[in-house]
């Protein structure tokens, strides 16, 4: 895996340069001190994914891994010492991780570092074919799909938004929608996509709520959104849970995509979207299983190639699709 390193301290490169090298899945090929020099040796270069401080002259880390995400394609760490950061990296489609001061970069530090470089670097992972469009109809049992389930992370805000606009107004059926995101930025976010996209109402979804057809439920910040029960007229009556966090991760797409498996079975549409990591990949089998329909984001759009990727892999994918394609299909499956 080819990384670039562009951090205004030489020690803090240094640091970085030495323990990551002890791996062979890394390979440094570039530490500079700036933005600008970090762009210009990308464009012209190999390089799998970069590590950005957030600080830095010329070009800050927000700004250059903007470009990365959106113009190189390329994935990017954003290292910064401020927890405030996390929210702009979010939106850049980046991932995010505490850099902590020079005398406590320690083996901890760069065993999370290293799982993130290999979650989000999508050349380390395998291309995957596009899957054949398949006719639901074809099974006897099924009456019509009642629930869309969303799942993100990494690049999932404007992933999701381009989903949603998509889907046209009157849409039909309940969304629900689980977002790794920070605590603190769940009701900005959840604004910004009602702001983005008129044609449906998006929201924080509140313990107890009746889901309605043409809104979107946005699990909170650090709380699992789940499907409690569905009410005779089919709409489901939602449920935010404390319950532990799964792999460290609260909300889980898996436990939302598992609840509404369970209760609406070949009934319940689920979409997983962007972002590192497995979240949603076992959710997908789970509603697969149950009897009813997934589509996974295609490798070529996905900022991380994670999740959705994860989701193939076991089996839990029965489209995968380009997220251009994804609205229409859900228009498709849902008339």
């Amino acid at each position: 895996m080819r990384v670039l390193i562009a951090d205004d301290s030489a020690i803090v490169r240094t640091i970085l340069s030495q323990n990551l090298e002890k791996s062979p899945d890394f390979e440094i090929v570039c530490a500079v001190s700036t933005g600008r020099k970090a762009f210009d040796f990308a464009r012209n270069s190999g390089v799998d994914i970069a590590i950005l401080d957030s600080d830095m002259p010329e070009m800050n880390g927000i700004e250059t891994a903007g470009v990365f995400v959106r113009d190189l394609d390329i994935p990017v760490v954003l290292l910064s010492e401020n927890q405030k950061d996390a929210s702009a990296a979010f939106d850049i489609g980046a991932i995010f991780m505490r850099k902590p001061k020079v005398k406590d970069f320690d083996s901890d530090f760069f065993s999370k570092l290293s799982e993130k470089l290999r979650s989000g670097c999508r050349s380390a992972l395998k291309p995957l074919k596009k899957t054949e469009k398949i006719d639901v109809e074809s099974d006897p049992s099924f009456s019509g799909f009642r629930i869309v389930c969303i799942g993100a992370s990494t690049g999932g805000p404007t992933a999701v938004a381009s989903v949603l606009s998509g889907l046209g107004p009157d849409f039909p059926l309940p969304i629900i929608y689980s977002q790794h995101i920070e605590v603190g930025a769940d009701k900005k976010m959840s604004k910004w996509l009602d702001d983005t996209c008129p044609n449906v109402h998006v929201k924080l979804a509140s313990n107890g709520e009746e889901g309605k057809p043409g809104t979107v439920y946005m699990a909170p910040a650090d709380r699992h959104l789940l499907v409690d029960y569905v009410k005779p007229n089919g709409n489901p009556v939602l449920k935010i849970s404390d319950e532990p966090p799964e792999r460290f991760l609260r909300p889980a797409v898996n436990k939302m995509f598992a609840s509404a498996a369970k209760h609406y079975r070949n009934a319940c549409l689920a979409v997983l979207l962007t972002g590192m990591g497995r979240d949603g990949a076992d959710g997908c089998k789970m509603v697969v299983d149950s009897g009813g329909f997934t589509i996974a984001e295609d490798k070529s759009t996905c900022v991380v190639f994670g999740m959705p990727a994860a989701a193939i892999e076991v089996g839990g994918a029965r489209e995968v699709l380009p997220r251009s394609e994804i609205p229409a299909r859900i228009r498709e499956l849902v008339k």
